[in-house]
């Protein structure tokens, strides 16, 4: 089978790999000039270590990334713990690792060419028939045939407009900033996540400690266009931050370059192929970071597509199993991002107080009915139950 991935990002090149793997003839197609990532981090959560462990990556992943210990949930203004999860406690304790999204980008691309991937670069995608006989066309006019295509190319994907047609998105009211500082704080391998009226900053450190990076979200009115790579003033993200305590402004002091864009809410694909055509990660269901699990679910949905194609002998039954098995669940956890942001900004006051006592309480006294809560996202196995 030839398989044309549109693409070369986290769900792109994982999926690349997985089909590779399993003796298909797979092109990646990626409209930059090289495969480079921002400067940013992930949350690497157990059901995504999984698969990156059935691919046989997960070595090259802990050559460079900080295995996570704990999240700690911080009050703004001191800074004071409001609770604590021990990692090390779960089921999974082993499993969660934080990593820079290059280095993750670059360990998936040089496994998808070891397995024999051909990445072709410069290639701008324009349009894809999704006929009997699929084909790519790219900017420059040239076609890709395939027996399937994938369009992993994120959230302003090429083949989700030709499926769905350009669906509005919901600005949600809340600006993220985002950047990388060295450590030079020596902070421990957990994340912490500081918690302030209408605002939270969640930090934790990347290449083996070196780099601590930072994700700041402020509830405003206006908006930034949707993207990473609008860059900002840092004097505009300490001054957002002016009332956060001394460890906040430690941090923010160090920042260099940041960069800042608005964070809309997209509705999941209603449907993710057509006809041998078929959707992939943020192209079919882009969420908002406040689960981390954005590449997780790229993860997820690139081996049971894999699976799905090589154990069936019809290309649109296989997206069809494919589509039946992600999208209850991804749906799910999309969701539980969008709700989960106002937990952080709650306002001074008897609410406020009142949250931050029972999370106190049970951090306290029961931690691990706080890690059970999200067991069902961290506790499923794709490579085992697809």
């Amino acid at each position: 089978m030839k398989v044309c991935v549109i693409g070369a990002g986290i769900g792109g090149l994982a999926v690349a790999r997985a089909l590779a793997l399993r003796g298909m003839q797979v092109t990646v197609l990626e409209q930059a000039e090289e495969i480079r990532e921002v400067g940013a981090g992930l949350q690497i959560s157990p059901n995504g270590i999984r698969v990156i462990e059935a691919l046989g990556l997960r070595g090259a992943l802990e050559e460079n990334a900080v295995q996570a210990c704990a999240v700690s949930l911080r009050n703004y203004s001191d800074a004071r713990e409001v609770a604590h999860l021990d990692l090390s406690a779960s089921a999974h304790g082993r499993d969660y690792y934080f990593v820079h999204r290059a280095d993750l980008i670059d360990l998936l691309a040089q496994g998808a060419r070891d397995a024999g991937v051909k990445i072709r670069l410069l290639q701008k995608v324009s349009r894809i028939d999704w006929s009997e006989t699929p084909s790519v066309e790219t900017s420059n006019g040239n076609f890709v045939h395939a027996d399937v295509v994938i369009g992993a190319d994120g959230l302003h994907s090429v083949l989700r407009k030709q499926i769905l047609g350009t669906v509005a998105p919901f600005f949600t009211h809340q600006t993220a900033w985002r950047a990388v500082v060295p450590n030079d704080l020596h902070l421990p391998a957990e994340a912490r996540v500081y918690m302030g009226p209408k605002r939270h900053l969640v930090c934790y450190p990347m290449r083996n400690g070196s780099v601590v990076n930072i994700v700041a979200v402020q509830e405003r009115p206006d908006w930034v266009e949707e993207g990473w790579h609008h860059k900002d003033d840092p004097k505009n993200l300490i001054a957002a931050f002016a009332d956060f305590g001394h460890e906040v402004h430690s941090l923010l002091e160090r920042v260099e370059d940041v960069s800042c864009w608005g964070l809309f809410r997209h509705p999941v694909a209603s449907e993710w192929y057509k006809g041998r055509a078929v959707l992939l990660g943020d192209a079919a269901h882009p969420t908002l970071p406040f689960m981390a699990q954005g590449a997780n679910m790229g993860l997820e949905d690139a081996w049971v597509l894999a699976e799905a194609l090589s154990l069936s002998d019809n290309v649109e039954a296989a997206l069809a199993a494919y589509q039946a098995k992600r999208k209850a669940r991804v749906t799910k956890v999309v969701d539980t991002a969008s709700g989960n942001a106002w937990k952080y900004h709650l306002s001074s006051g008897p609410v406020r107080l009142a949250a931050h006592l029972g999370l106190r309480l049970t951090s306290r006294l029961s931690p691990s009915l706080l890690l059970r809560q999200y067991e069902w996202i961290y506790g499923h196995d794709v490579t085992k139950n697809p």
